[in-house]
């Protein structure tokens, strides 16, 4: 399963309707879960970004899916990030000339 790191800003919508983003949240789970994507960590962040979410998917397909799925729902802006860990990182180096 490959790791994502998903960036996600509130949009105008988002921000009149912020009342629900806990319901929201819970619903992006369920997507997810339908989806095939495993939502480790979901955290709302004071900062750059409103929302984080630490995730598994099988592949870029997958992951990339949900993303547009929930973006397309006008609340959130979303940046997908592909994360490795230390597993992934090892064959990568491995690789290197």
């Amino acid at each position: 399963m490959a790791h994502y790191v998903l960036l996600s800003n509130f949009t105008d919508q988002g921000i009149r309707t912020i009342k629900d983003t806990q319901k929201r949240a819970e619903a992006f789970k369920a997507m997810a879960s339908k989806s095939g994507v495993k939502v480790h960590t979901l955290l709302w962040t004071l900062g750059k970004h409103d929302v984080v979410v630490i995730a598994e998917a099988e592949d870029d397909i997958a992951a990339t899916a949900l993303a547009l799925s929930i973006a397309s729902m006008g609340n959130i802006r979303t940046e997908t990030l592909r994360a490795f860990d230390t597993a992934d990182m090892t064959k990568i180096l491995a690789k290197m000339a």
